[in-house]
């Protein structure tokens, strides 16, 4: 198993921040390496939500598995390589003053041998760049709306 977090403090209350994250097919408005984002599942959030999301020319499955309004999300991702057995996204909110910390935890398990673990390494290292990206669009979206209402 491999695990990778990136962190990003905020200018917005956790409520803000959930209210984006829990619209849990829209991720395409906000994330920039999302092409396109739609609900699967007639469920629209909490555990057992499923979505799809297009990144690229990659088509991937995410299934909420831990759902707590203003401090997680938890969501496994299926539709990567075979060679990756699991991975699942967790975001963590965190108030802070006037701001919110959020961190994206990414945990890659590829098995137990030796090359399955590079292989892990190398898949989460690529996670968290996609994570870096996913923050800064979660920042700049959150800093346009609060932009719109003033």
């Amino acid at each position: 198993m491999s695990e990778t977090t990136r962190t990003a403090i905020v200018a917005a209350d956790a409520d803000a921040v959930w209210e984006v994250l829990g619209d849990f097919g829209a991720i395409s408005k906000w994330a920039p390496n999302v092409d396109h984002s739609c609900l699967m599942s007639e469920q629209t959030e909490g555990v057992g939500a499923v979505r799809r999301v297009q990144v690229g020319r990659s088509s991937l499955v995410e299934r909420v598995m831990e759902w707590t309004p203003g401090l997680a999300l938890a969501y496994s991702i299926e539709g990567l390589p075979p060679v990756i057995h699991t991975v699942v996204n967790t975001w963590s909110l965190m108030e802070m003053g006037s701001g919110t910390r959020v961190s994206l935890t990414s945990r890659v398990n590829a098995g137990p041998r030796p090359p399955q673990q590079l292989i892990a390494r190398i898949a989460a290292q690529r996670l968290a760049r996609a994570s870096e990206i996913m923050l800064a669009g979660l920042e700049r979206h959150l800093a346009m709306a609060m932009e719109s209402d003033r």
